[in-house]
């Protein structure tokens, strides 16, 4: 059976599906939208929005018992689990009846069910065939483990953690990445003995190096344990806990643990192989303009080598749905992605590490690092963190870094610096609201641009 022919079949309906399926609509081709799961995807329901809500209520959970500081007395008597999960779950369901009705409102041709693609520009679900003028692949990731190291049990991914229905005493998260630390984050919160375990040298090793020491510091701080540079070796779990095995000949003891390894692509079983579809370790490949090897095949998100986030595989979404209406727009910029971790404290970046911007200009780049010491809201939240800008030489600020609670918020701002290629200059003259932490960015500028009013320089 074949159903009629859309301007637009879309393969997943993730972020970077319903994407690009609610800006075809909206721009008047006709859309097939297939997802055999929830429509949102990963983000929705397994990832961003719920992880989001648990760090939210670590937060909650670290004001009552630290109301002292502020003069506040408060008592914190513990986490209601069940409590949580039903916050987390109204936050989710909300946003997911939210989409259902936009999906009705654009008029998407929606299909539940496991899509198969099956050359040219079909796909296939349950013996009905879906063509279009074009197809677009959007499967999305899965969370990977290691080779030797099966999931279940006490050993748990990213979306078993999400509904354990208890807090565990001790847990090891192997893993600094993002999602480790950003677990690590709310079980300290809640309570937990945690310790990271992360076979490169620094936790969240992406980001610009003095983000990684910030975040460690605080770490510190907060009595989170974190072991760099050293290798998972094995583990091991019976009825009462789980014991993990590093090479250096330490084994750690927990009642469970997190394997937060990363994302696969998840282009298995689709079909992209069989039909022709040129692969690389199991991503898509595609040119600047997301087409595939495939005449009329695009591809977006989580299979696209590149930063496995959300709002990337939105805007990639956005730009095919635009290029199939001939629209023409401009090519997604990756270093123009903002990046944030969640954790306690924040993580926020955009562009270039310094290191990037050193192999890309030479030695002749300059880096500002503003502490939030010197800024009043800062220490009204009393949170420690810095802002650090790199700039090209005689040219644009090519990368923002910022560590502090709550800094997610300023990556506005910073994207916008950075993908308008201003200058310090340019920075500098615009009026940051006081008391705001926005302030630290404008003090950066000004510094850079050598109007230091905060700050010796």
């Amino acid at each position: 059976m074949t159903d009629a022919e859309a301007d637009l079949v879309i393969l997943g309906g993730g972020s970077g599906g319903y994407a690009a399926a609610f800006r075809a609509a909206e721009l008047g081709l006709s859309v097939t939208l297939i997802e055999k799961d929830k429509l949102g995807g990963t983000c929705l329901h397994r990832g961003c929005i719920p992880t989001k809500a648990l760090l939210h209520a670590a937060e909650v959970a670290d004001s009552a018992r630290e109301g002292d500081q502020f003069g506040v007395k408060s008592v914190f008597e513990g986490i209601d689990i069940d409590g949580v999960h039903k916050y987390k779950d109204t936050v989710v369901n909300r946003l997911y009846k939210g989409l259902q009705g936009l999906a009705k409102a654009h008029e998407i041709n929606y299909v539940e069910g496991t899509g198969t693609f099956v050359g040219g520009t079909t796909v296939e679900v349950d013996g009905t065939r879906y063509t279009g003028k074009n197809v677009l692949l959007a499967t999305g990731s899965y969370s990977k483990t290691l080779p030797d190291l099966e999931l279940g049990g006490r050993i748990v991914a990213s979306e078993e953690a999400l509904t354990l229905d208890r807090v565990p005493e001790k847990v090891v998260v192997l893993g600094g990445g993002v999602i480790g630390v950003e677990f690590a984050s709310v079980w300290a919160s809640f309570g937990a003995e945690v310790t990271i375990v992360e076979a490169l040298p620094r936790l969240v090793p992406n980001e610009d190096e003095f983000a990684s020491k910030q975040l460690e510091r605080a770490f510190r701080r907060r009595k989170i344990s974190y072991k760099t540079g050293v290798k998972f070796t094995g583990a091991k779990q019976d009825d009462n806990g789980v014991s993990v095995s590093l090479e250096s000949g330490e084994t750690l003891e927990a009642d469970l643990l997190l394997v937060a390894v990363g994302r696969g692509p998840n282009t298995a079983g689709h079909g992209y192989d069989e039909a022709g579809i040129t692969m690389e370790r199991g991503f898509v490949r595609t040119d600047e303009r997301l087409r595939t090897n495939l005449p009329n095949v695009y591809a977006v998100g989580d299979i696209v080598p590149g930063l496995q986030l959300a709002h990337r595989g939105f805007q990639q979404g956005v730009f095919v749905a635009e290029e199939i209406a001939g629209l023409n727009p401009g090519p997604v910029d990756e270093s123009g992605i903002p990046r944030v971790t969640y954790s306690h404290p924040e993580v926020a970046s955009v562009g270039l590490t310094e290191a990037e911007a050193r192999e890309t200009y030479g030695s002749d780049i300059t880096t500002f690092t503003y502490d939030l010491g010197g800024n009043g809201k800062s220490q009204i939240l009393k949170t420690s963190g810095a802002v650090k800008l790199v700039k090209a030489p005689d040219g644009p600020v090519v990368g923002l870094h910022l560590v502090g609670d709550r800094v997610g918020e300023l990556i506005g701002e910073a994207q916008l610096i950075y993908n308008w290629e201003a200058f310090p200059e340019d920075v500098a003259p615009l009026i940051h609201a006081h008391p705001t932490q926005s302030e630290a960015l404008g003090e950066a500028h000004l510094a850079l641009a050598g109007k230091p009013l905060h700050v010796h320089g």
